[in-house]
């Protein structure tokens, strides 16, 4: 007996090939064991691919990764197959292999480095969160919605480790019990715990403070407070003893204009009860949700546990905050998943529906001062379209200009300011511009003071109407006026895809042929399809930044390329996966490597080239092999069997 050959290796290179056991050892030997430990650079992985095996029966194989404390198995002889991509999350991977047999199986195995990552820190409830970069260095940014504080740090980064890890924990975003808001000019304050059900025993105070020179306005959402036991204070000044605007115990409803400060101060209190309830809804629901200025549909109008709500803004109202659907959520504890929104008239807007409204900006509430807002309203071409001035009252430096175009050169169809009555006015074709100016030195206070503009589209004459731009992309026309069958190409800016039809065609009746596109920004990369003769294994239903698909071939076939695929963040250019799609190839029984090769000099670089086209090309179900070789600059056949 042969004494056995050493095969325990420690590799430290970022990329080689092991053969286990190694080519020198005996091949009578009774016992073979083979350790190999690879290590890379920290931030590294190790991914290992089986390029050959050949196991007797009762060999062992075993892949650990080491590099985290922990020994964790990756892999074991039962799964082994040529093609399969073992992957660690460290920068260390342990393999074992053990035979007890006079005849010892082998196996080829190839491995490299890659660039680990940090796993995709979690969104805080009522927050957000974005990433720089899931690499070592990359960081982490946290925010929460208006109302919400950010317990915990706002940054993290991602460490340099054997594994990637994120420098903290992720933060949450919680409603507090009061607080000093300096410098306000728009904002939200809710209960602590919102939107589930605040504490007994609490005492809150809130002081809002405006920039020098301004005063404070304030409206209610929704206000739930236990009968009798609980107490909202709203105080005209900086502390509890100014005057009261508001107090519950003496006002039984909300005032819908809300409250005006006569200072840059609002002081706010709320107290609970210690043994009151906090609530006026049933045990094992959700509070009844509430939109001002919208409407909502749910799925179970008792708000029980599973019910699902969904908020509309009515015409003229923009969706702002929350989120356009919520759920009530945990048996224990029902509460809503998420804020509700809130449904505001803007400043500015583009317009293209047959019929709608244009309201000043928080309308009914008064609008603010140094205001520049344009609106653009467009209908079909071959309409024209009225106004309806129904209400108009703005300071007497304010002013509202209507352009009978698309943009602020067009003629100007007439200009106001102050108070006027109900009129109406008609545009020469199927776009107008509305601009209201307000004054920088002059804030309207009360009440249903501002404006609103009722438009409907009404009949005129031989093209489609002219389709506008959209945000984050641009459009072409394939003729210059938009007769029958034109057609408009919409294009989205790199980071951005198109929802909706890419192509409109001006129809026969010249309507266009589909719904105006738009272009949202891209959040996952896109499927990068399946590959041939193999099975895919992915990391979630998702694609997103930081899920991976990992490509497994067939039995008979070998992988040509990286296994392993993974959604990155490319910044402006959107999620993109870090390597091509790989390719399952089939494995022949001929092998140049290993079989009896023939000389082939005498062939010319012709006739192969015409061979190997005549076999690539025509004589694809005929059993053949052909593999050419590159040998100082001359093409020759070494290998030809089964050609006809």
């Amino acid at each position: 007996m042969q004494s056995p050959v050493p095969c325990h290796l420690n590799l430290t290179e970022t990329e080689g090939y092991i053969e286990a056991p190694p080519q020198s050892s005996s091949a009578f030997q009774s016992t073979m064991d083979c350790s190999y430990l690879i290590t890379v650079y920290l931030g590294y992985g190790v991914e290992v691919q089986v390029m050959n095996v050949n196991l007797s029966e009762g060999d062992k194989m075993v892949f650990e990764d080491v590099g985290h404390g922990e020994n964790t198995m990756l892999a074991n002889e039962s799964i082994l197959m040529r093609g399969l991509v073992v992957r660690s999350h460290s920068n260390q991977i342990f393999i074992r292999f053990h035979s007890q047999r006079s005849q010892v199986g082998s196996v080829l195995l190839r491995y490299q480095a890659f660039v680990l990552s940090c796993v995709f820190p979690l969104r805080p409830l009522y927050g957000d969160v974005s990433v720089s970069s899931l690499h070592a260095g990359g960081q982490a940014f946290f925010s929460c919605l208006t109302g919400y504080q950010l317990q915990g740090s706002s940054v993290l980064t991602c460490c340099n480790a054997s594994t990637p890890y994120w420098s903290g924990k992720e933060p949450n975003c919680l409603a507090a019990c009061g607080g000093l808001i300096r410098n306000v000019t728009i904002g939200r304050i809710v209960s602590p715990g919102f939107p589930s059900n605040y504490s007994n025993n609490l005492t809150c105070h809130w002081l809002l403070e405006a920039p020098e020179g301004q005063k404070l306005h304030i409206h209610f959402e929704k206000v739930a407070l236990a009968e009798d036991d609980d107490r909202l204070l709203i105080k005209n000044g900086n502390s509890i003893d100014a005057a009261t605007l508001y107090d519950s115990y003496e006002v039984e409803y909300l005032p819908n204009e809300g409250l005006l400060s006569t200072s840059r101060h609002l002081f706010i209190e709320l107290t609970t009860d210690a043994t009151g309830t906090s609530t006026a809804f049933a045990a094992g629901h959700c509070y009844q949700p509430f939109v001002k200025y919208g409407n909502l549909t749910s799925s179970d109008n008792t708000w029980a546990v599973g019910s699902v709500v969904e908020f509309a803004c009515d015409t003229g109202y923009t969706l702002e905050q929350g989120s356009v659907t919520i759920e009530c959520v945990d048996p224990n504890n029902p509460q809503w998943n998420d804020t509700e929104p809130a449904c505001r008239a803007v400043c500015s807007g583009e317009i293209t529906d047959s019929a709608g409204v244009v309201l000043s900006p928080n309308w009914p509430e008064a609008y603010d001062k140094g205001q520049d807002c344009i609106w653009g309203i467009h209908v079909e071409e071959d309409k024209r379209i009225m106004l309806d001035i129904q209400v108009l009252n703005i300071g007497k430096n304010d002013l509202v200009t209507f352009y009978d175009g698309d943009d602020l050169t067009a003629k100007v169809l007439g200009q106001y300011w102050g108070s006027k009555s109900q009129f109406k006015l008609y545009t020469s074709n199927a776009d107008v511009t509305i601009q209201f100016q307000s004054d920088p030195a002059t804030n309207i206070y009360g009440y249903c003071n501002g404006f609103i503009f009722r438009f409907f589209e009404v009949a005129r004459n031989d093209t489609c109407p002219e389709l506008p731009e959209i945000s984050n992309g641009w459009k072409s026309t394939s003729h210059p006026e938009l007769v029958q069958g034109t057609v408009v190409t919409y294009q989205c800016y790199p980071g951005y895809q198109v929802v909706g039809a890419e192509l409109l065609t001006c129809q026969w009746d010249l309507t266009w042929s589909g719904d105006l596109p738009s272009c949202e920004r891209v959040v996952s990369c896109a499927d990068p399809g399946k590959v041939e003769h193999s099975r895919r294994v992915l990391s979630g239903p998702h694609f997103t930044v930081g899920s991976t698909i990992q490509y497994i071939c067939s039995k008979g076939f070998t992988l040509s390329g990286n296994s392993l695929l993974t959604c990155f963040d490319r910044g402006s250019t959107g999620p993109k996966w870090n390597q091509k799609l790989p390719r399952c190839l089939r494995m022949y029984d001929l092998n140049c490597l290993s079989r009896t090769t023939y000389a082939c000099e005498k062939y010319s670089p012709l006739i192969i080239f015409l061979f190997y086209f005549f076999y690539n090309g025509i004589m694809v179900n005929i059993q053949k092999k052909a593999i050419l070789c590159q040998n100082e600059n001359k093409v020759m056949l070494v290998h030809l069997k089964y050609i006809m």
